[in-house]
Protein backbone atom coordinates (compact mmCIF):
# COMPACT_ATOMS: atom_id res chain seq x y z
CA UNK A 1 0.00 0.00 0.00
CA UNK A 2 1.30 3.26 -1.21
CA UNK A 3 2.11 5.87 1.77
CA UNK A 4 1.02 9.14 1.76
CA UNK A 5 3.42 11.85 0.84
CA UNK A 6 5.22 14.58 3.53
CA UNK A 7 5.04 18.46 3.05
CA UNK A 8 8.36 18.37 1.86
CA UNK A 9 7.66 15.79 -0.75
CA UNK A 10 4.77 17.83 -2.15
CA UNK A 11 6.79 21.04 -2.08
CA UNK A 12 9.40 19.38 -4.08
CA UNK A 13 7.08 17.88 -6.51
CA UNK A 14 5.34 21.67 -7.00
CA UNK A 15 8.53 22.88 -8.21
CA UNK A 16 9.32 20.12 -10.20
CA UNK A 17 5.98 20.81 -12.06
CA UNK A 18 6.83 25.00 -12.42
CA UNK A 19 10.33 23.50 -13.60
CA UNK A 20 8.67 21.15 -16.17
CA UNK A 21 6.27 24.26 -17.02
CA UNK A 22 8.72 26.67 -17.64
CA UNK A 23 11.02 24.13 -20.20
CA UNK A 24 7.96 23.61 -21.77
CA UNK A 25 7.69 27.45 -22.65
CA UNK A 26 11.21 27.67 -22.74
CA UNK A 27 11.35 24.91 -25.96
CA UNK A 28 8.18 26.27 -27.24
CA UNK A 29 9.70 30.01 -27.79
CA UNK A 30 12.99 28.61 -29.02
CA UNK A 31 11.02 26.30 -31.64
CA UNK A 32 9.58 29.52 -32.60
CA UNK A 33 12.31 31.57 -33.69
CA UNK A 34 14.44 28.83 -35.38
CA UNK A 35 14.34 28.21 -38.60
CA UNK A 36 16.72 24.69 -38.65
CA UNK A 37 13.99 22.44 -39.04
CA UNK A 38 16.18 20.02 -37.24
CA UNK A 39 16.44 22.11 -34.19
CA UNK A 40 12.68 22.54 -34.56
CA UNK A 41 12.08 19.04 -34.22
CA UNK A 42 14.26 18.41 -31.31
CA UNK A 43 12.70 21.44 -29.42
CA UNK A 44 9.46 19.67 -29.98
CA UNK A 45 10.66 16.70 -28.82
CA UNK A 46 11.15 18.23 -25.63
CA UNK A 47 8.46 19.77 -25.41
CA UNK A 48 7.07 16.26 -25.58
CA UNK A 49 8.88 14.87 -23.25
CA UNK A 50 8.84 17.71 -20.68
CA UNK A 51 4.80 17.49 -20.92
CA UNK A 52 4.70 14.06 -20.03
CA UNK A 53 7.18 14.18 -16.76
CA UNK A 54 5.02 17.01 -16.08
CA UNK A 55 1.96 14.81 -16.41
CA UNK A 56 3.63 12.36 -14.23
CA UNK A 57 4.16 14.65 -11.27
CA UNK A 58 0.68 15.50 -11.55
CA UNK A 59 -0.39 11.86 -11.52
CA UNK A 60 1.44 11.49 -8.38
CA UNK A 61 0.23 15.00 -6.91
CA UNK A 62 -3.99 13.55 -8.00
CA UNK A 63 -2.75 9.82 -6.34
CA UNK A 64 -1.64 11.49 -3.16
CA UNK A 65 -4.98 13.56 -3.05
CA UNK A 66 -7.41 10.53 -2.73
CA UNK A 67 -4.69 9.44 -0.15
CA UNK A 68 -4.17 12.73 2.14
CA UNK A 69 -6.74 13.38 5.18
CA UNK A 70 -9.55 15.26 5.40
CA UNK A 71 -9.15 16.84 8.88
CA UNK A 72 -5.57 18.23 10.07
CA UNK A 73 -3.62 15.58 11.65
CA UNK A 74 -3.04 16.60 15.39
Amino acid sequence: MMQAMTAKELEYIADSMSNEDLLIKQCAVAAASITNVQVQQACAHMISVHTQHYGTLLSAIQQHQSMAPTQPQS
